[in-house]
């Protein structure tokens, strides 16, 4: 029976379709500055509004898209979908209150770390050994964050910093996690997760105080762009492993500032450009050293 959980079928070596997968993913996540800028709001209230519109769309999606239903697809996942979601709602809780304690520069480095702690869960949980071309594609990766955050790096606060380690856990955790579950819904976790967050952001957030701008620009962004760019960043784990998809994800500082010069006219500094260059080319060298087994096979 054909199910959501299906392997593409294409000519594509499944690890090159895999990074193109996790790229479009990235690129996807990448909008969610913007998305916040606009709406004006508070990150609990961001964090709820997030939640709240991905515990709608993916239900709906599931059941309309998937043949099993959205019970079936449930129960068919088990108990690793709630572990996930739960991984999901400690990444994205412990990212917004590590903003709100620490500076943004100093998450972003914490995060960066996500790959390397990736690799060294699929170590110890899955047996996996990290290839040394991943390695060395992930120290480069890790170089161009530093340097596209060098310009603003900030002392902070430590107890921002805890939360951002945390943040980075959950998020490797989670990766690992669905790479061992393969049978996993990657759209029931994110959907999951969705629930948990706006139950627990609920808490703290002001809904009653949201314009419809507010609604209107969250929901854009709840229904659509974040949730399905996390679906394709899991769906990922099925083609290449954890700390390979990490990698990839950090293409996000890439393009971010980006779209800031897009839409607000921001122009980046020379550090961003300098990393974002180093982040791309390191992803581009990858992903067509991943691809030559396809042209042998060929021959």
């Amino acid at each position: 029976m054909q199910t959501q959980t299906t392997r593409l079928k294409s000519p594509l070596n499944p690890r090159l379709a895999g990074i193109l997968i996790a790229l479009v993913g990235a690129l996807l996540m990448s909008f969610d500055p913007i998305f916040i800028r606009f709406s004006g709001v508070s990150g609990f209230d961001t964090a709820f509004l997030f939640g709240l519109f991905t515990a709608i769309s993916m239900p709906l999606f599931i059941q309309f898209r998937d043949e099993r239903g959205l019970l079936a697809t449930l129960k068919e996942s088990g108990r690793p979908v709630i572990y996930s979601g739960i991984l999901m709602l400690g990444s994205a809780s412990a990212l917004v209150l590590s903003i709100k304690n620490t500076s943004i520069a100093n998450t972003f480095v914490i995060l960066s770390a996500a790959p390397a702690l990736a690799a060294v869960f699929s170590r110890l949980f899955l047996g996996e050994v990290t290839q040394r071309a991943t390695w060395i594609a992930i120290g480069f990766v890790m170089i161009g964050i530093g340097i596209v955050v060098s310009g603003s790096y900030q002392s902070g606060n430590w107890f921002g910093d805890l939360l951002a380690v945390c943040a980075v856990t959950c998020v490797a955790l989670n990766q690992t996690l669905l790479r061992k579950y393969q049978h996993v819904s990657r759209m029931a976790s994110v959907g999951v997760g969705g629930l948990l967050l706006a139950l627990v952001m609920f808490m703290l957030a002001s809904p009653s105080s949201f314009s419809l701008q507010t609604w209107l620009i969250m929901a854009l962004m709840g229904l659509f762009t974040a949730p399905f760019g996390r679906v394709l960043s899991q769906v990922a784990t099925r083609y290449i492993t954890a700390p390979e998809v990490g990698m990839i994800l950090m293409i996000e500082a890439v393009f971010a500032p980006l779209w800031a010069f897009g839409f607000f006219g921001e122009i980046p500094p020379l550090a961003s450009l300098v990393g974002g260059s180093i982040i791309l080319l390191t992803i581009f060298l990858y992903a067509a050293q991943t691809s030559k087994p396809l042209s042998a096979d060929v021959n």
